[in-house]
């Protein structure tokens, strides 16, 4: 059987590579990373330690996506000269690794490729996620917590810092909600198809009889803000309510009022943060959740796009986007795309990026019909 046509698909290989550094803007995030170097250097840097962090945290992953764009146009270049030296040698085993080789690179430009479909106002910020437990009981708060693991173990295994603000504790098991940042660039753009309803079908562990259950989560993702984004919320909007954090089974995290809730008059929205030490704190990181939020609602209502950039999610039967079925088979299926796995575990484990792309696809294909309609 004839082998690839290297030659070719390197060609096309770099042609590819060339139109992403072009989309992502290579110079644009090597300017940004030496802007942030330059603040990491000041010596006042952790004077402000959530500045710092978050200053840090760009920094580290700005630079892991020009250097995973690198990597990736300096194996292009490896695999040409071991393809040149193993045909000079006459070298068929080199070649038949060099085959492998391709293939593995094809599959990383081809996800790679995904991010240049990110092209909305705000694909390129960072992400605010909030999970909320549905209808199923102790099931769907158990549930509800395993979607916050299988997020926080896929941002691991990409090496994106993680900022938890919120985390509301079921009574028996698993979670009424949390809320928590992902700190990367296009992480809005990337995870805002998770948006929606999320159903779970399984033998129930919390029931005594062994039945099935179904049970639901809603996922909520919203951009988070810059200190460019003009949101101004006048102290008479917001309504501040303290009250003791507390952990799972209701123990106190401490013995002060630190945890802070905001409530947004005029629109009813309402967050929360439990997770820093301070009420002080608490209140700043509550304030900045809040504006997102806003943000999102007035964006989307400016554009009527209310339940694409936020999701008017009920977290029940009839809007659910994705199946997570472990019984009495075992496949996790996204019914917008089709895109399915037959192994649960590694998705709740953080493989996810199979069903991302799928999505990001799949959106920017109904974009182009709904703007060709």
């Amino acid at each position: 059987m004839a082998g690839p046509d290297f030659d070719a698909q390197i060609k096309q290989l770099q042609a590819t590579m060339h139109t992403i550094e072009q989309v992502l803007d290579l110079d644009a995030m090597r300017a940004e990373i030496a802007d942030l170097g330059e603040q990491v250097a000041a010596p006042d840097l952790w004077d402000d330690q959530d500045n710092a962090t978050r200053v840090t945290g760009r920094l580290s992953a700005l630079q892991g996506e020009v250097d995973r764009v690198s990597e990736l146009a300096q194996r292009i270049e490896d695999l040409e000269i071991m393809v040149e030296l193993s045909r000079d040698e006459g070298d068929a085993a080199s070649l038949a690794e060099a085959e492998t080789e391709l293939a593995r690179i094809q599959k990383t430009v081809e996800a790679l490729e995904v991010r240049t479909l990110l092209s909305g106002e705000y694909d390129v910020r960072e992400a605010l996620i909030t999970i909320r437990s549905g209808a199923g009981g102790v099931d769907a708060a158990d549930f509800a917590e395993m979607l916050l693991r299988m997020y926080m173990r896929w941002a691991e295994q990409h090496s994106y810092p993680v900022e938890v603000f919120d985390t509301s504790y079921a009574e028996e098991a698993g979670l009424k909600s949390a809320t928590f940042a992902i700190h990367a660039p296009y992480a809005y753009g990337t995870l805002s198809v998770e948006a929606g309803t999320h159903r779970l079908v399984r033998i129930s562990p919390f029931d005594n009889q062994g039945r099935r259950q179904t049970s639901f989560a809603a996922v909520e993702v919203v951009p988070l803000l810059e200190q460019t984004d003009d949101i101004e919320i006048p102290d008479e909007e917001i309504r501040v309510d303290v009250y003791r954090s507390s952990g799972p089974g209701g123990q106190s995290v401490n013995t002060t009022d630190s945890a802070v809730r905001l409530t947004h008059i005029p629109t009813g929205t309402v967050v929360s943060c439990q997770n820093e030490k301070s009420q002080l704190q608490n209140k700043a990181s509550a304030m900045i959740i809040l504006k997102a939020k806003l943000l999102a609602m007035k964006k989307a209502e400016e554009a009527a796009q209310m339940k694409e950039l936020k999701g008017d999610v009920q977290a029940s039967w009839g809007d659910q986007m994705r199946n997570y079925v472990l019984n009495p088979y075992q496949v996790v299926k996204d019914l917008r795309t089709g895109y399915e796995v037959g192994n649960p575990s590694a998705v709740f484990d953080g493989d996810l990026d199979g069903f991302l792309e799928a999505g990001i696809r799949w959106r920017r294909g109904a974009e182009k019909a709904a703007a060709a309609g």
